[in-house]
């Protein structure tokens, strides 16, 4: 068994939705989740089939994303690994949407910060292990941060 770091190429601005799945009809059903969730969402997904023919399908609205999701795919290359990338939208707008589409069985991560995933390779299959999301804490917060956090998360509309 052989283990491997795959760094994920994306742009510093967009938010990523990497998970696992189990059926064909995911990038389908992604697709319409994801529609369906946000007006207008740019987006692109990307899913590696872990049988029969094998192959990469994607699907989105947006070129460069779909683009980004497909060679994510290619990169990890692991059985039913589904990639979506988002373009001016967090995943927080979609991820629960995401989770209740019956073919995904977990989500690895949902974020915009630089992110590795963790591949094992064993024979003819590979898996993903886990993922490596942004960077080890710097200390604790303070009353000062939580103030600014509070304030931060009323500013963008998240809480009241």
């Amino acid at each position: 068994m052989e283990f491997s770091l795959v760094e994920i190429a994306k742009p510093e601005e967009v938010n990523v939705i990497l998970g696992q799945s189990h059926f064909i009809k995911t990038v389908e059903d992604l697709h319409e989740t994801l529609v369906q969730s946000v007006p207008g969402l740019r987006f692109g997904l990307a899913f590696c089939e872990a049988s029969g023919p094998r192959l990469i399908r994607f699907s989105g609205t947006d070129d460069a994303m779909t683009d980004l999701a497909r060679r994510a795919c290619a990169d990890v290359a692991a059985g039913h690994f589904f990639a979506v990338f988002l373009a001016e939208a967090f995943p927080i707008n979609v991820l629960n949407a995401v989770k209740a589409v019956p073919e995904v069985c977990r989500i690895f991560c949902a974020t915009a910060n630089a992110v590795q995933v963790v591949v094992v390779e064993e024979g003819d299959g590979r898996g993903v292990a886990g993922v490596i999301d942004g960077q080890i804490p710097l200390g604790e917060e303070t009353e000062e941060k939580q103030v600014e956090r509070h304030a931060f998360l009323r500013a963008i509309g998240y809480k009241l």
